[in-house]
């Protein structure tokens, strides 16, 4: 699979879309959501905040009576 102009425009307009790298590497085709990210990163395509959610720290537990 090469990056053609076309493919290449696809992912910018689906990037743009908010649509993420695996549905973008799946209607391209052919890549995987690793190689739709480093497409896009070297293309300078602004990044956008991760889905995952940081934990919430854990409340102390009381210390058992002793």
């Amino acid at each position: 699979m090469s990056w053609t102009d076309e493919r290449i425009d696809t992912l910018r307009r689906m990037w743009e879309a908010g649509q993420t790298a695996s549905q973008i590497a799946e209607e391209l085709g052919g890549v995987s959501r690793n190689a739709v990210i480093g497409k896009a990163h070297r293309l300078g395509l602004q990044s956008r905040p991760s889905p995952v959610k940081p934990n919430e720290p854990a409340a102390a537990k009381a210390a058992a009576p002793t």
